[in-house]
């Protein structure tokens, strides 16, 4: 199994490259924890979707670390990946978005995989749920996986998180996800503001951060609505992206896959803003003193 890492994208609100910055004294990053938690559950590969200019600082530091523990690979997401020359407006510096970035590794990815951004804390139970569910998984059938978390375990103090709010038939498939883009933290849940009026989620309420299981065949659906995304008429040409959670709604909606959502306790963190990260400092050292990680992954 891979597990294919979403590590092209720069943190603007963050002010640099996160997906780098050391969280532990040993030198770790976030994306470690992730890495260590896929092995665990039983992912044999890793494959890092990155643009190219920041090759050899990932070699450098995750890559080289991993070697040898894990197959590694990379590919690169670069505004001319399966897109048309005529389709690139002189001006575009803002990557085509997440469905584009999974379709980059679509030479690469042949067998059951799990997709997950770079920058965020899954928790092991999430891998090990989707490890499970992706060795049952026919490869060439359209059934693929999300994991849900528990939106209480995925808010900051620091402001507001954009959050995919899952909605699931009544045997556990998903139906839609409603993307909210600005909720902030409140007492026994999440808020946004909608025409005016303010809405309350509660804790219990399942989110997306994110983390899909697939098989190749969503690779049919992926390319087909980047296409469709591409040739909108109506569409931001320096600006607006193909979201992995969009194309994925509307193959569910046209008949063309199912999800499971597989939800978990685990507790999710990142870092949306810099003011978070002493936070998640303090969380990645507690776990380690309680014995869930050792004193250095990769020793």
């Amino acid at each position: 199994m891979t597990l294919f890492i979403l590590a092209a994208g720069m943190g603007s609100r963050y002010g640099g490259l996160k997906q780098i910055d050391p969280f532990t004294d040993k030198g770790e990053f976030i994306i470690d924890f992730s890495i260590y938690d896929a092995i665990q559950a039983g992912f044999d590969r890793v494959v890092f979707v990155i643009k190219k200019e920041n090759y050899e600082i990932f070699k450098e530091t995750v890559g080289s670390r991993i070697e040898g523990k894990v197959k590694v690979e990379y590919v690169f997401q670069g505004l001319d990946s399966f897109v048309p020359a005529d389709k690139i407006p002189a001006e575009r510096v803002k990557p085509w978005g997440t469905t584009h970035a999974l379709l980059c590794g679509k030479n690469v990815l042949d067998d059951g995989f799990a997709v997950i951004n770079a920058d965020d804390f899954y928790g092991r139970d999430a891998f090990m749920k989707a490890a499970e569910f992706l060795k049952n998984a026919d490869e060439s059938d359209s059934h693929y996986c999300m994991v849900g978390y528990r939106l209480g375990n995925t808010l900051t103090d620091n402001g507001s998180v954009a959050r995919g709010e899952c909605h699931a038939t009544s045997d556990g498939y998903l139906d839609k996800i409603v993307e909210r883009t600005k909720l902030f933290k409140e007492d026994g849940g999440a808020y946004f503001e909608d025409n005016g009026e303010t809405v309350h989620l509660p804790n219990e309420t399942v989110v997306s951060m994110n983390f899909w299981g697939f098989t190749p065949k969503v690779f049919e659906g992926l390319s087909e609505d980047f296409e469709a995304f591409l040739n909108d008429p109506d569409r931001e040409p320096l600006k607006s992206e193909c979201l992995l959670p969009n194309t994925i709604g509307k193959m569910i909606k046209a008949g063309d896959c199912d999800v499971k959502v597989l939800t978990t306790s685990a507790k999710w963190f990142g870092v949306t803003y810099a003011n978070d990260k002493p936070d998640v400092i303090a969380k990645l050292k507690a776990l380690i003193a309680a014995g869930e990680y050792p004193d250095g992954l990769w020793n």
